[in-house]
């Protein structure tokens, strides 16, 4: 494949075979057209607009600092989100699917909904509390929230922190209690479970992976 970019561009390619590929979605096959037995073996291309929700997860990867352990597992978690995006069988876009984000002022609100809680991440504001500082009603804050940024409001929260948690780990400025105290957490039994439950490791089993 020739691609003509332009400079500062960014690209990420995905590389599967095709076998593995139609496995993953075997149950669809016939809703994708390129995976039906008529085009299974013919070159396909498509262009298709980038979601909000697609741009968060492309962010994530550009953004993520490989490392021996979670590396591989990382990335390969954030592509199947993306195939998860990509081929979603209703084929509406986030506008079509939520009206309300046709409106350039209610996007905006939630763009400043997303950096509060990103920026008091360690005491992030209730729900309706964030509705009213961002002057919406509690229902489009969730609804629209959850189209944008393809989570609703606390489990990208969660998500975030859990990401700067692994970004501060491999830093190394600081230890376990420090970065749990940071991000929120009361004890660091609470902040263990959290990273091991997004992870699947705990943060002092994290951080001697990178020694090794």
């Amino acid at each position: 494949m020739q691609a003509r970019l332009a400079p500062q561009t960014k690209m990420i390619s995905i590389l599967i075979l095709i076998q593995k590929f139609h496995a993953l979605f075997s149950h669809e096959a016939e809703t994708i057209s390129f995976l039906n037995d008529e085009n299974i073996n013919k070159k396909y291309y498509q262009d298709q607009i980038i979601s909000p929700a697609m741009a968060v997860i492309l962010s994530q990867m550009f953004q993520h600092e490989p490392d021996a352990l979670m590396g591989r597992l990382y990335l390969k978690a954030k592509v199947y989100e993306l195939f998860s995006l990509y081929f979603n069988s209703d084929k509406q876009s986030d506008i079509a699917q939520c009206p309300f984000l046709a409106d350039e002022e209610n996007v905006r609100k939630i763009h400043r909904a997303k950096q509060i809680v990103v920026e008091r991440m360690a005491e992030p504001p209730s729900l309706p509390a964030l509705a009213e500082e961002v002057g919406l009603s509690l229902k489009r804050l969730k609804d629209g929230f959850k189209q944008l940024y393809g989570a609703p409001v606390f489990q990208f929260l969660l998500d975030h922190k859990m990401e700067t948690a692994r970004q501060m780990l491999s830093n190394r400025s600081q230890n376990v209690n420090e970065v749990g105290l940071k991000l929120g957490y009361s004890t660091s039994s609470h902040f263990i479970a959290a990273f091991k439950k997004k992870y699947g490791t705990t943060p002092k089993k994290y951080i001697m992976s990178l020694s090794s």
